[in-house]
């Protein structure tokens, strides 16, 4: 099974400043299967159901083309009625590769009694799709949450110390008056 996307933007110059739109996009999607390697029963399998609904950046590229635009006689009064001037079109194809390690976030939910089926939670939580294990996608996490730990306690120890040195400051002062 696959999921192809296949994507193609615009690059517009518009008064010098660049915008990106997408002038077509086409997603052509099958629900899939993961089914855990070396497993010693092949009947148990989770389809994946709606795999372009999840996050996660878990499709290869496989196809890219970069066009120069059309410049025709129409191109050219479209151009002058928009004021935009299309520089580039962007082809580009994504694709998941049969036998590709997947790793998959979401609702659970058991179908037929037989069927176990992965799709978006119903209460509006992440419906994530990752291309490493389960450990790594934690500990990816993990280490940012340390690093906004770290940075909060910096950032709390610098207010401190600043706060520190100014009532110091103004206490101090107030002392040498006093005097």
């Amino acid at each position: 099974m696959y999921i192809s996307v296949n994507i193609s933007h615009l690059i517009l110059l518009f008064f010098r400043n660049s915008k990106t739109i997408n002038k077509n996009e086409t997603n052509n999607s099958v629900p899939f299967s993961l089914v855990q390697p070396g497993s010693y029963i092949s009947k148990v399998y989770v389809k994946v159901q709606n795999p372009l609904e999840a996050s996660g950046c878990y499709m290869e590229r496989v196809h890219s083309k970069v066009r120069r635009a059309k410049e025709g006689l129409v191109d050219m009064v479209a151009q002058g009625l928009s004021g935009e001037k299309p520089v580039a079109l962007v082809e580009s194809e994504q694709m998941l590769c049969v036998g590709s390690s997947l790793t998959g976030f979401g609702e659970v939910v058991l179908e037929g009694g037989q069927v176990i089926r992965l799709q978006a939670p119903q209460d509006g939580r992440s419906y994530i799709l990752v291309p490493s294990d389960y450990r790594s996608f934690m500990d990816r996490h993990e280490a940012s949450a340390n690093l906004w730990k770290r940075l909060t306690a910096v950032t709390g120890l610098t207010g401190a110390t600043l706060l520190a040195g100014i009532v110091y400051n103004y206490f101090g002062k107030q002392d040498d008056r006093s005097r």
